[in-house]
């Protein structure tokens, strides 16, 4: 009789919310490095994507039903409108940042905090496209980090660095 486990010899598949869920960090990567190859986000003319895009996203806060909260728009427009050339890098870094150390298993709840927010952030926006699947994956990520993080490096780096309130090994707790 065949091992329920997989072939024998053979590797067991990975169930489908796991590919899913991979889906999310390869998704931050695919983002964050075509961003980081743009010369509107990080190279000569860095920030005229996101100007674009504010300028875009402030258009949405009128009618009756506005698509951008006149709030978030505030938002927008005093601290993002100002200094587009800052949040390229910082939108173009943490995509990037997001999406490995979720692809590693790398802290992955704040990874997929993070990630949620920016989904958020680009929903506020008036923007749909992919952001409400990747902020569920993101959810459920954080919901379960330490699942997730036990297939990934967090498995053995979270232990190592322990909590604030009991440091591991690698904070200077005694063996």
């Amino acid at each position: 009789m065949r091992d329920r486990g997989g072939p024998p010899g053979g590797s067991i598949a990975d169930p489908p919310i796991a590919r899913a869920l991979f889906y999310v960090g390869a998704a931050w990567v695919e983002a964050g490095w075509a961003k980081w190859h743009s010369p509107a986000w990080t190279g000569t003319d860095a920030g005229t994507a996101l100007s674009r895009f504010v300028t875009e996203a402030l258009a949405k806060t009128g009618g009756r039903h506005p698509d951008v909260a006149w709030w978030y728009a505030r938002f927008l427009a005093h601290l993002v409108q100002p200094y587009p050339r800052v949040w390229s890098y910082l939108v173009s870094t943490g995509e990037l940042l997001v999406g490995v150390a979720l692809l590693l298993g790398l802290f992955t709840g704040l990874a997929a905090f993070f990630g949620g927010l920016m989904n958020m952030s680009y929903l506020l926006a008036g923007t749909v496209s992919t952001n409400p699947l990747l902020f569920v994956g993101a959810t459920l990520l954080m919901l379960a980090w330490k699942t997730a993080g036990w297939w990934g490096f967090d498995r053995w780096l979270l232990p190592a660095l322990g909590t604030p309130w009991r440091p591991g090994p690698l904070l200077g707790r005694a063996s």
